[in-house]
């Protein structure tokens, strides 16, 4: 079998392939959280998220609501040099990134088995 016959079986299985999946997994809601930023959030995304009496005081005083914190929890970035990953049996993450309203912040969030704590909010003063 030439080159040319064997390109063209390999690219007609490749879209195939391409249709299959896309025919089976368009609507769904597939992920791929690979790097581990991508995985420490989506962990705390998918717990029972509640928030100390310091972070309620900080929410209320910097006029943030749960869907800021949301916001945080999709597109903010893990500090894992200044996060205690190994600790038992809570870990905690310090996390930064913007709201919806330009704010930007840093959380720190207790991780534990079945829920996740906001336990600090603080705000990032922006140059």
């Amino acid at each position: 079998m030439n080159l040319f016959k064997r390109l063209t079986y390999f690219g007609g299985g490749l879209l195939m392939g391409i249709f299959f999946l896309f025919f089976f997994l368009n609507g769904k809601k597939a992920s791929c959280d690979y790097l581990p930023n991508d995985r420490v959030l989506k962990n705390i995304r998918t717990k029972k998220l509640h928030y100390s009496e310091d972070a309620q005081k900080e929410m209320s005083t910097l006029q943030l609501d749960t869907l800021d914190i949301k916001t945080i929890l999709t597109n903010g970035d893990v500090d894992f040099g200044r996060s205690n990953t190994k600790s038992k049996p809570c870990r905690k993450y310090i996390i930064s990134g913007m709201t919806n309203s330009e704010k930007e912040l840093e959380l720190t969030i207790k991780n534990c088995e079945e829920e996740a704590m906001v336990e600090t909010i603080i705000p990032i003063a922006t140059k």
